[in-house]
């Protein structure tokens, strides 16, 4: 930059650095996504077009930032973990946050078209983001299991509200019968209506995707990961759970699973990144993604 009698004006800028010895997360969420879902037509409560869409986005940030070795995200959120070594942009807080976001806003952009071919993109999705500083291990742990136990609610939460509004109540009425509801209830209601078993749902929906770098894993490794995905059972939407009117999917067919899953797992295979539906709650899944996790 050259010098000139306005330089002076540099000396007001912040330019925060991360603490070091610290394992950070970068959070992205979609800004009004629920009018922006409505306008794009998504289904309710899933669409897994726009969940295979996310996902390609999320591989394809992880493949631009080397120091980025696991993701999970849900709906329309995504968490990013960079090792705690990082010198990223020299920790500087702002140019990693600005960086992150802005790169994966414009891939979701970008790689719309793959996923929504006969939907033009009418607004333009944006997303905040925050980073947050984990100083231990076992708050890495907890965070992301955090981000896990909350997709689990808000989709059995989501599914049971539209199973109330495809059997006639309006939104306020669905909110108020939810008030107070245990995930019995819910899963019970969703069940006697619909004939729906939450625990059939596809394992996108209930349990996120987990994304996990592995350039430096062996191939026992990857299928010992690949054990923790467990199958998703054989799914096809009837007429009772479907509102085609309303644009309503109380679930999803196997084969359009299937299909979107496919596109995603072969972009990420190509960056060595490996994409999973499984529980980060669980000792099973850290006691791999542990190593990935503290050898950096």
């Amino acid at each position: 930059m050259a010098n000139s009698k306005y330089t002076y004006v540099r000396d007001f800028e912040e330019d925060t650095t991360l603490l070091n010895e610290c394992w950070t997360v970068i959070r992205v969420d979609g800004r009004s996504f629920g009018v922006f879902s409505d306008k794009h037509n998504f289904r309710k409560p899933n669409e897994p077009k726009a969940l295979a869409l996310i996902n390609t986005a999320a591989v394809y940030l992880m493949s631009k930032f080397d120091d980025i070795i696991l993701a999970y995200g849900h709906s329309d959120e995504y968490s990013f973990l960079l090792k705690r070594s990082t010198r990223l942009y020299n920790r500087r807080k702002q140019k990693i946050l600005s960086s992150i976001v802005s790169t994966f806003s414009s891939s979701y952009c970008y790689f719309w078209n793959l996923f929504f071919p006969d939907q033009p993109l009418l607004s333009v999705p944006s997303f905040d983001g925050r980073i947050v500083l984990y100083p231990t291990y076992q708050t890495v742990i907890d965070y992301f299991s955090w981000r896990h136990v909350d997709c689990h609610i808000n989709n059995q939460y989501n599914t049971c509200f539209w199973c109330l509004v495809m059997d006639g109540k309006s939104n306020a009425e669905a909110y108020d019968w939810l008030k107070g509801t245990t995930k019995v209830e819910k899963n019970e209601y969703i069940f006697s209506s619909h004939g729906l078993n939450y625990n059939n749902l596809p394992n996108i929906f209930k349990k996120g995707t987990t994304l996990i770098k592995c350039n430096n894993s062996t191939p026992e490794t990857e299928t010992n990961f690949d054990d923790l995905n467990p199958n998703d059972v054989e799914c096809v939407a009837d007429e009772n759970m479907v509102d085609s009117s309303r644009r309503i999917s109380l679930t999803v067919d196997s084969s359009e699973i299937d299909n979107l899953e496919t596109i995603v797992k072969n972009t990420a295979l190509k960056h060595n990144i490996l994409v999973l539906h499984c529980d980060v709650v669980k000792d099973s899944f850290w006691k791999l993604a542990g190593p990935i996790v503290l050898e950096t």
